[in-house]
């Protein structure tokens, strides 16, 4: 995924720490050289010239390895920047192409905390690994070859003394991996309940309703809960790295005597103990390094890595077609639906035929399955069993693309986006960008620019936090509803989309509507049943079946469940 992102640099970063790893080498190499060079001008009494080549080389690969390591670390440091948002972008990708009935479950909103997690540390993965072959790799291929010239046993005991280090950090991958998968449901929560406490979305409410001290604890406690979970791990991990570490030192001082014992008995020169002596505690903080912190890194965050992968790996629609017309109408065929876990069906053996053109108002008490219908006949859920089919076509065969395509819509629970008038209508179909259906929208939802609200027309941002203006409820709603008419479609959901505006307002709205949705398929789903009557039907909804189907006329004559709803709703505005 990163080679195919930037390919060129990815490729220059490991050219580069193939340099440096070796460069690395040569300044042990070309140590020995200038020790050796002084110790033979010593002992001879010769010229110095030796040693101001040697001094020279020296000084030219000290600096040449300096130079290499800063490029190389900028270098790296530059691609970990450029990369969470090219692996983001594939969690996102993944995201919008898994069934959307996932989200109803909690274990998909913890595939994506994990997978967040996993692509952050994927980038510590893979700078370990090219830091491993491209830096590491070549210093001690040239360091072994090296230490093996002057006395193979060297070598032998640089390897074994590592290897108690190495089962620590085999044992700590493994920790963490279970430890991530217990964390991913408690940072959850204490992600929503700091949200609870802090977030312009919730603060007003949590402080009006004084639960501020509530939210606390139960963000306290699962930041405990958390943390007591990584303190058990860490220091279990702890404790045996550091018996381990123990058994490294004793080796460290081991290589120490054999280095010396080998200059004593004449095996090696000066000049190649002092290099290997100098560089000796090099090559263990070295090595130190890659076990204790880049492998240990690398085996911490295995699993959350694993995760990344797996979620990529999750299972997405298998639709191929890309293109439906909902002008064609709609037809439910014996259609049951369950949610993810869930026991009973949250729609029932649903039968309904939405004609070409024709504007349906869907009703019922909380819990009808009124959304859950919409959600079916958009085609973004599937039906457990029956069939839907969108313009003569079963909805599992179609594309989420096609599904997104020709649809706009108006909820109860709109986005406020803190941007201009004109982003935030804009949005909804951000490759037309034209001024006249931008004026035409605002007309539609009846969306007045006077100076007063709006100062700078449609340039205004709707933002105290970015210097600009807040909105009253019903005018963010109006916003919201210029968002649904912007957006150029053949199917229109209005979820109770005026909830905020008051009935006068809404009145007029639903006349415009019906005037804007003639020839266009429209589903309004409300529980002021007064709304309905602009339908050309209205079904009523009651656990999950359909109960009622009809015109408003038809439906108070039958004295069935619309005229209990009806009539319950209409005291309120009948003395």
């Amino acid at each position: 995924m990163v080679l195919a992102s930037c390919p060129l640099y990815f490729i220059a970063v490991c050219v580069i720490g193939v340099i440096h790893g070796f460069s690395w080498g040569l300044n042990t190499y070309a140590t020995q050289l200038f020790f050796d060079s002084v110790a033979s001008a010593v002992s001879t009494k010769s010229g110095l010239t030796m040693v101001y080549i040697s001094l020279a080389v020296l000084g030219t690969v000290t600096i040449g390895s300096q130079v290499l390591n800063g490029v190389h670390n900028f270098m790296v440091n530059s691609l970990s920047n450029r990369m969470p948002g090219h692996l983001g972008k594939y969690i996102h990708q993944k995201a919008a192409r898994v069934e959307p009935v996932l989200y109803e479950s909690p274990d998909l909103l913890d595939d994506i905390n994990k997978a967040q997690q996993g692509a952050i540390n994927s980038l510590v993965l893979l700078v370990v690994i090219v830091s491993l072959f491209t830096f590491y790799l070549p210093y001690f291929a040239f360091m072994a070859w090296y230490l093996y010239r002057l006395k193979p046993v060297l070598v032998i005991s640089l390897v074994f003394i590592f290897i108690p280090v190495m089962i620590t950090q085999l044992i700590r991958g493994a920790v963490h991996a279970r430890l991530e998968d217990e964390s991913a449901p408690l940072r959850r929560e204490v992600d929503y309940y700091l949200r609870c406490i802090c977030d312009r979305e919730y603060f007003k409410e949590t402080r009006l309703l004084g639960a501020y001290r509530f939210f606390k604890e139960l963000y306290l406690t699962a930041l405990k809960a958390m943390h007591q979970k990584k303190w058990t791990v860490e220091l279990k991990t702890n404790l045996l790295e550091l018996g381990m570490k123990m058994l490294t030192l004793a080796g460290y001082f081991g290589v120490l005597y054999l280095l010396f014992a080998a200059l004593m008995n004449g095996e090696i020169s000066i000049g190649s103990f002092a290099a290997v002596f100098a560089s000796i505690e090099l090559m263990f903080n070295i090595m130190e390094e890659i076990i204790s912190s880049h492998i240990g890194r690398l085996t911490q965050n295995l699993g959350t890595v694993r995760n990344f992968i797996r979620f990529l790996d999750l299972p997405e629609r298998s639709g191929s077609m890309e293109r439906v017309s909902f002008t064609d109408g709609i037809k439910f065929t014996n259609v049951c639906f369950s949610y993810p876990g869930a026991e009973k069906n949250a729609v029932e053996q649903i039968n309904l035929t939405i004609k070409p053109g024709e504007t349906i108002a869907i009703v019922g008490e909380n819990g009808a399955g009124k959304s859950t219908l919409v959600k079916l006949l958009m085609g973004l859920y599937l039906p457990t069993e029956g069939t839907v089919e969108i313009g003569g076509v079963d909805s599992r065969e179609l594309s989420l693309n096609s599904v997104y395509q020709g649809i706009t819509g108006v909820f109860q629970k709109y986005q406020r986006y803190q941007l201009t008038l004109k982003e935030n209508v804009e949005i909804s179909d951000l490759k037309a960008q034209d001024q006249a259906r931008l004026s035409a929208a605002a007309a539609k939802a009846d969306l007045e620019l006077c100076p007063e609200t709006f100062p700078q027309g449609f340039e205004t941002m709707l933002s105290r936090e970015f210097d600009g203006v807040d909105l009253s409820g019903g005018q963010w709603q109006r916003v919201a509803l210029a968002r649904g008419f912007y957006r150029v479609h053949d199917l229109i959901v209005l979820d109770e989309p005026t909830a905020a505006i008051d009935p006068l307002e809404e009145t007029r709205i639903y006349e415009k509507f019906a005037e804007l949705s003639q020839d266009k398929t429209a589903v309004i789903v409300t529980h002021r049943l007064g709304s309905a009557k602009i339908a050309d039907r209205i079904v009523v909804m009651d656990q999950g079946r359909i109960v009622e189907v009809g015109t408003h006329e038809q439906l108070i004559q039958e004295r069935g469940k619309y005229a209990q709803m009806y009539q319950a709703q209409a005291q309120w505005y009948v003395s």
